[in-house]
């Protein structure tokens, strides 16, 4: 651009015309270019600034994590999109935010599934380190008590001893982990089952239809990724759950539809799931 002004300005100076002052869009433009550069550089700078800071929030703090299963039930429905406040797993600092109370009994968590850690799965805190836990027709006691359980869902189904009168240590369900059953002997007294130190007992509010501890064991505390917080979308399951009406199949739950949504786009999410915080 200096270069097209100073060739216009030429002649002028041929003819002998002095010109003593460069000039004015001349000076301008000089001025006007590292300007320019300076500006891109501090859009370059803050780009940085925010893609750091989200890669930071999404390693250390919260992840993002869709709900694959119906073991959740109702409180998770398939195709949920969960935001998990990971503080709870880490076990150094920093902490961006405030720090997460430490594991409580009820409390939802994300862990990697301890028999294969490249699964992440999600359930319900029953028993902490040196509760003893039992269940008998389903429902949980820890410590000789009944556990008040107004997300626990008991879906009809056929009978069964093992998953119902847990732990039931004459018979085992074919689902059952060779390695667990082996390790939960020892650890049964008087038809309770203790949780070891470090460790959690954890159950599907879907109580009838969820693989957890009774099946495969304890979630120990370095497998914990951290507890989920929001639901920030929520895809439509495509197949209706046990249980539930065909007119009710595209809402995903057994509840009518509570949005106003109209048209093609009416079937494709839970729109009254969205932002939803988890309880």
């Amino acid at each position: 651009m200096s270069f097209a002004v100073e060739s216009h300005r030429e002649p002028s100076g041929l003819c002998g015309e002095p010109n003593p002052e460069p000039p004015a869009s001349v000076a301008s433009t000089g001025r006007e270019a590292p300007h320019h550069h300076h500006s891109l550089l501090e859009a370059f700078q803050s780009l940085l600034y925010v893609v750091v800071i989200a890669l930071f929030i999404l390693t250390f703090t919260v992840q993002p994590f869709r709900i694959p299963s119906e073991s959740m039930e109702p409180t998770l429905l398939v195709g949920d999109f969960l935001l998990v406040d990971k503080q709870v797993g880490m076990e150094f600092p920093p902490r961006v935010f405030a720090p997460t109370s430490l594991i409580q009994r009820g409390d939802l968590v994300v862990f990697h599934y301890p028999v294969d850690p490249t699964l992440h799965l999600v359930k319900r805190v029953i028993g902490l380190p040196g509760d003893r836990v039992r269940l008998r027709s389903g429902h949980a006691y820890v410590n000789g008590a009944a556990l008040n359980e107004p997300y626990a869902s008991f879906r009809p189904t056929a009978a069964d001893s093992y998953r119902d009168e847990f732990p039931r240590m004459d018979s085992a369900d074919p689902s059952v982990d060779s390695r667990w059953w082996i390790e939960m002997r020892p650890l049964v007294t008087g038809g309770e089952l203790t949780v070891p130190p470090e460790s959690y007992f954890v159950l599907g509010d879907n109580r009838n239809d969820s693989e957890d501890s009774r099946y495969w064991g304890f979630v120990p505390r370095g497998n914990i990724v951290g507890k989920p917080f929001l639901i920030y979308f929520s895809l439509n399951s495509s197949q209706p759950t046990p249980g539930q009406s065909a007119a009710n199949a595209m809402a995903g739950d057994s509840r009518p539809r509570s949005s106003g949504a109209t048209g093609p786009l009416a079937g494709f999410a839970r729109w009254e799931r969205a932002l939803h915080v988890i309880r």
